[in-house]
């Protein structure tokens, strides 16, 4: 079978070298050739799950694998070229062009003509416009070759429908600590195996240290562990023991991963947002600080806070809007880290706010209205008269101003254009303020319909 994992990532040309293999990455000499030695992923592997039972019989199928930097997207596509004995080509879209694709379609052809299936590889396919991925369609629909797109944004928006509907898609996660202890142990063992005169040891602290900084990412991993390899000198017992101080000045501040105005980062803001519409202050504060940590900017966070103000509180509490406004102004004029604790301040207020979306509900229908019908007139009473002719076409002549009605109210006065119905937007709740602001509105509806009756 080809040695797949010995040849330059844009070619398929087999390189026989031992020695160029050896002064590869360690992330690249890692890279697994079965599917038993993969970390992670075991939601998509076991008997009965279609990536697994396709691997296994050997029938690959189309595919795009959807998922966070490290998590084995390149390496799961090599495996299953390896595994069903296909012909390796990769193309990365952040390098590649049609030609790229041309000169793949060529080669897959020719394989095709000696009897050998094709696999082509596709890495950061959301990086190729939709004319490039469109070029791939008609030898994906003939089974030119089998295409496997990699992609760390969300497909539904970066792949488009016509690929979309010719792959399956499959999610791969973050991988979890276990799974990167043991590419940890596997990479450890493996750089023994090939040395002589010495050995490689981890304490249980750098490994802890290693593993919460990867992230997730099993390449972050095994690069940090290469840079640590370098720091260690060998001691009078030929080991070079890698410890927390020798992995310390390899971490900078901000271990977590944070695509800003990626996936995760709309996903993090939704689940701020709910987290506050759910009254929870600890889940939502628990969010704010994962985007702050991850480099968001926190005027964009503020803004967010002013909407869910209006959107998920309203008049409920109308101190929330006010609450969050000063948090953005605070963020404007001091910058972090004292905007950064008022508008934390702000979301916690916000999370145990009585919650009504009345406002939100009300706008959002008069918005559809207003768009589904006519530009009616404004009724002439409620038209101002500035000059002598309006006064005379009576423009606000019937208008009753409120202050001289009684309570200050004027009973019965209509607000709507003439030739629409008067709609009943706006429905407070029973919670916080907006209780009283029902009691009132209904008070008001009353003095309007024994107006109307009298």
């Amino acid at each position: 079978m080809t040695d797949l994992f010995s040849q330059d990532p844009t070619s398929s040309d087999v390189v026989n070298d031992v020695t160029a293999n050896l002064h590869q990455p360690l992330a690249a000499r890692m890279r697994p050739q079965l599917l038993q030695d993969y970390a992670g992923q075991k939601h998509l592997f076991g008997p009965g799950k279609p990536l697994y039972e396709a691997i296994s019989n050997g029938r690959p199928h189309s595919m795009l694998l959807w998922g966070p930097p490290g998590t084995g997207k390149t390496t799961l596509a090599r495996i299953i070229a390896n595994r069903c004995d296909c012909h390796f080509i990769a193309i990365s879209a952040v390098l590649g062009s049609v030609k790229d694709i041309r000169k793949a379609v060529e080669q897959a052809r020719l394989h095709r003509q000696l009897g050998k299936q094709t696999l082509l590889f596709v890495d950061e396919v959301h990086r190729f416009n939709k004319s490039q991925q469109d070029a791939f369609l008609p030898y994906v629909e003939d089974g030119t070759f089998v295409f496997i797109g990699a992609t760390t944004e969300n497909p539904s928006f970066e792949v488009n429908n016509a690929l979309l509907s010719r792959a399956k898609t499959y999610v791969l996660k973050s991988l979890q600590k276990d799974d990167l202890q043991e590419v940890l142990k596997r990479a450890i063992n493996q750089e023994n195996s090939r040395l002589e005169n010495e050995t490689i040891q981890v304490t249980k602290d750098a490994e802890d240290l290693l593993v919460a900084f990867a992230d997730g990412d099993a390449r972050r991993l095994l690069n940090l562990l290469e840079m640590a390899l370098e720091l260690v000198e060998q001691d009078e017992n030929n080991h070079r023991v890698i410890d927390e101080p020798t992995v310390k000045p390899l971490l900078g501040e901000n271990s977590r991963r944070f695509d800003n105005k990626g996936e995760a980062f709309y996903d993090q803001i939704s689940a701020l947002h709910k987290s506050v519409r759910g009254s929870n202050p600890n889940g939502a504060l628990y969010w704010y600080c994962r985007m702050i940590d991850g480099g968001c900017d926190a005027l964009y966070i503020a803004r967010r806070v002013v909407r869910m103000a209006s959107e998920d509180i309203g008049n409920a509490d109308p101190r929330a809007l006010q609450i969050a406004t000063n948090a953005w102004d605070v963020q404007q004029r001091l910058g972090s880290p004292e905007g950064e604790l008022a508008i934390a301040q702000a979301i916690i207020y916000l999370a145990i706010a009585a919650k009504s979306n009345a406002v939100y509900a009300a706008y959002n229908q008069c918005m559809s209205d207003i768009k589904s019908e006519p530009s009616f007139d404004v009724p002439l009473h409620l038209r101002n008269a500035p000059t002598k002719l309006m006064k005379s076409l009576d423009y606000g002549a019937e208008y009753r101003y409120d202050h001289d009605e009684q309570e200050g109210y004027a009973a019965g006065q209509v607000y709507f254009p003439d030739d629409k119905p008067e709609a009943n937007y706006y429905q407070p709740v029973d919670r916080g303020m907006e209780k009283q602001i029902k009691q009132k509105l209904e008070y008001l509806r009353s003095k309007d319909r024994d107006f109307r009756k009298s």
